[in-house]
C-alpha cells in the first residue's frame, strides 16, 4: 500500500486555513453573519382601537365582534401600551402620544371546523385585514396587511384570535412607550 503524505508546506497552509475558518465562524465574521439594524420604534404610550370595518366583504356579526374584542384583549395583555382605548372613549383625546388603529376587512373565507378535524387539507378559515396605525392628526405611521387563520383544530372564530395576536406583535415591534 502506498501512503499519501503531505509536504510540510501544504500541511501548514491547511492548518492556517482551518484556524482562520474557525475564527471566522466563532466571531461571526462573514457576508451572511451581518445583523440587520433594528428599526427605531415610534414612541406611543396609548392606542385607540376603532371598530373594524367590513366595507366590501360580508362578514358575519360574530366575526365582527370577535375581531374587535380579541384585538382589544391582546393589546391590553401584550401590546406594551400604558392605555388601550376603544373607539369613542373620551379619555383618549387627552392621552399623550396616542396611536389610532383603523382596520378594514379585505378578505374572508369561512371554513368548516368539521372538515378541519377530519382532514388536514380542507376547511381552513382565513381573514385578511388592512391595518393603518396613525397619529392624532391622521398622519399614517404604519400600514400592514394582517391575516388570521385557523388551519387544523379549533372553531372558526379562532381566526380572529390569530389576527389579534399578529396585529399585537406588529404593534409591539414598532411602537414603544419609551424610545
Amino acid at each position: 500500500m502506498r501512503e499519501l503524505r503531505m509536504g510540510s508546506g501544504a500541511a501548514l497552509h491547511g492548518l492556517r486555513f482551518g484556524v482562520c475558518l474557525m475564527v471566522m465562524m466563532v466571531s461571526g465574521v462573514g457576508a451572511f453573519a451581518q445583523d440587520k439594524p433594528k428599526p427605531v420604534k415610534i414612541k406611543a404610550s396609548a392606542i385607540q382601537v376603532d371598530m373594524i370595518h367590513s366595507d366590501e366583504i360580508k362578514l358575519p356579526a360574530e366575526f365582527q365582534v370577535s375581531l374587535y374584542e380579541d384585538l382589544i384583549e391582546q393589546l391590553q395583555k401584550k401590546g406594551g401600551f400604558a392605555h388601550v382605548y376603544r373607539e369613542g372613549d373620551r379619555n383618549a383625546t387627552s392621552a399623550g402620544e396616542l396611536v389610532i388603529l383603523k382596520s378594514n376587512v379585505t378578505g374572508f373565507k369561512e371554513g368548516s371546523q368539521r372538515k378541519r378535524e377530519v382532514t388536514t387539507v380542507a376547511g381552513e378559515t382565513s381573514i385578511k385585514i388592512h391595518c393603518v396605525f396613525s397619529d392624532k392628526d391622521g398622519k399614517t405611521l404604519l400600514e400592514a396587511d394582517v391575516t388570521g387563520k385557523v388551519r387544523f383544530f379549533g372553531g372558526n372564530l379562532r381566526a380572529t384570535y390569530d389576527f389579534a395576536k399578529a396585529t399585537t406583535k406588529i404593534a409591539r415591534e414598532n411602537f414603544s412607550a419609551t424610545t
